[in-house]
């Protein structure tokens, strides 16, 4: 099964996966107002294989929100195989990867957007990951660790070679967090670079309907998620 096998329409809105955010409710209200493309919370890969309750609690999905993700992340990867295959289990439309997340207690360990700093680990997770699940896998990052190691563009033909069925890229380095202003450039010349066959989807700053449609228009974009701007 491909992404594309999914009927998401012709300017898909995605809603980003964030922590104690993208519950059952949340979720299911965005999909009635619009989105979409929804995702659960992220979801510890340590905690589900060990059982925790408050891992194993966002497994839970609706077919009221289908297509819906299910987001997990790590630093090691026999604990991210295992728990990509109890995620498929619970019957997501796709497994998504988090090489995202700047939060210092993800992503200092090396998890989330610490990833970044091991490219090659990065690289192999997800494809033993792919090689492990019959679902669609994705995968969400950022541009770069920092300013200094903006490799997304490495970073995108990579993954595509493990696999993946499309790749989201918010717009910031790990060391911008959530400051200063997202930077679709690279996103757009990630999109636009005729080696890049998989759907790439944008992420940073879209707060309004016009704002989204720039984005496509501007960066040819095949989808735009949305996170904060989602709540408030």
């Amino acid at each position: 099964m491909k992404i594309a096998d999914i009927d998401l329409g012709p300017r898909p809105l995605f809603l980003a996966p964030m922590e104690d955010v993208t519950d059952p409710s949340f979720r299911y209200m965005c999909k009635r107002f619009g989105a979409d493309m929804v995702y659960t919370e992220f979801i510890s890969a340590d905690g589900l294989i060990r059982d925790a309750a408050k891992s194993l609690a966002k497994l839970r999905i609706d077919d009221a929100e289908r297509p819906v993700g299910i987001q997990i992340y790590g630093n090691a990867i026999a604990p991210m195989v295992e728990a990509a295959q109890r995620a498929e289990a619970a019957g997501p439309d796709v497994i998504d990867i988090n090489f995202g997340c700047p939060m210092k207690k993800i992503a200092g360990r090396g998890a989330g957007s610490g990833m970044m700093r091991d490219v090659p680990l990065m690289v192999e997770m997800t494809r033993r990951i792919v090689e492990a699940v019959r679902l669609p896998v994705t995968v969400k990052t950022r541009l770069g660790w920092d300013d200094e190691s903006k490799n997304i563009g490495e970073i995108a033909l990579r993954l595509q070679d493990t696999g993946i069925a499309a790749l989201t890229i918010h717009g910031r380095t790990r060391a911008q967090l959530y400051r200063g202003e997202a930077d679709w450039t690279l996103i757009g010349e990630v999109k636009n670079d005729p080696r890049i066959r998989i759907p790439v989807i944008g992420n940073g700053d879209v707060d309004s309907g016009p704002r989204a449609r720039a984005m496509f228009d501007r960066y040819g974009v095949d989808g735009v998620m949305i996170g904060r701007a989602t709540y408030g």
